[in-house]
């Protein structure tokens, strides 16, 4: 009879064993001294903890960690404060988060006064916005793109994932827990030096359409904008210039729209568009 049989008349007999094999085990490592194995089970503890810790971040965690990485950012950035263009941006956005999978999460928009074409997002609900990406779209549709792209970011923790692997590749996780400062530095160098992975950035393209359409505006608008800047040349916009090739991106956004409802929404509307970011132009 082979040792894998699973006879029912041999069945709980085995398992019985191997239960008891495994509490044996695990009772073995716990009680052993260090000096027969070379370390105690208890030494690896506290980092397993504290990894778990941070990946079960609640939402309130999350929004006082973005906070604090927001007001370490504005130490770096000029934030734009005309009310009629931040006003906007901040109607645009919370209309995608209502549709969003996490539509709880108190979201922030900001609009950075930087001539670059970039957005980029943060711990917590924080999303920046730079005045050159807004006055280099054409209507609103394409400015929500971007706007749903930096949501996916946030909505499916793509920052925290990255900030546990550099505070465990780091070395800062300790049975004590990790120094906010510490997290808040390490976050704000992921935010502002290192771009997200291959696969974050597909996922954030692939969920913030989806967020766009739910929205109800033309999801067209994402894909013309990020043709648009693909073929400008002088270089990619920094918040396309990541791992993956974007003219893959684009192919695979493309082919996620229904060319018979590609155009079907709200936003293309380009003088609408330009009336709302007047003082911008």
């Amino acid at each position: 009879m082979s040792w894998f049989s699973t006879s029912p008349s041999n069945l709980p007999r085995r398992l019985l064993y191997g239960t008891l094999s495994l509490v044996t085990a695990v009772s073995v490592l716990l009680l052993s001294p260090p000096a027969v194995f070379g370390f105690s089970i208890l030494d690896i503890l506290p980092n397993v903890i504290e990894v778990i810790q941070i990946s079960s971040m609640s939402d309130e965690q999350e929004v006082a960690l973005g906070r604090q990485i927001n007001d370490r950012l504005a130490r770096d950035v000029r934030l734009y404060n005309n009310r009629q263009v931040t006003n906007y941006v901040n109607a645009i956005g919370q209309r995608l988060v209502r549709q969003s999978s996490r539509p709880e999460l108190p979201f922030t928009f900001q609009v950075v006064q930087d001539d670059s074409i970039n957005a980029f997002a943060t711990l917590g609900g924080f999303v920046y916005i730079n005045t050159g990406l807004i006055r280099r779209a054409d209507n609103e549709a394409e400015l929500a793109g971007v706007v749903a792209h930096e949501i996916a970011h946030i909505t499916e923790k793509h920052v925290l994932a990255r900030l546990r692997q550099a505070a465990i590749a780091q070395g800062v996780l300790d049975a004590t827990g990790v120094d906010p400062d510490v997290l808040v530095n390490i976050a704000y160098e992921l935010v502002i030096n290192r771009p997200n992975s291959r696969s974050a950035e597909y996922e954030a393209d692939q969920v913030g359409l989806n967020i766009l359409t739910r929205s109800n505006y033309a999801p067209i608008g994402m894909v013309n904008f990020f043709e648009r800047l693909l073929s400008s040349g002088g270089g990619l916009p920094q918040f396309l210039n990541t791992h993956p090739d974007t003219r893959n991106r684009v192919a695979r956004l493309r082919d996620e729209i229904n060319p018979s409802q590609a155009a079907q929404g709200d936003g293309l509307n380009a003088t609408a568009y330009q009336q709302q970011i007047q003082p911008l132009l």
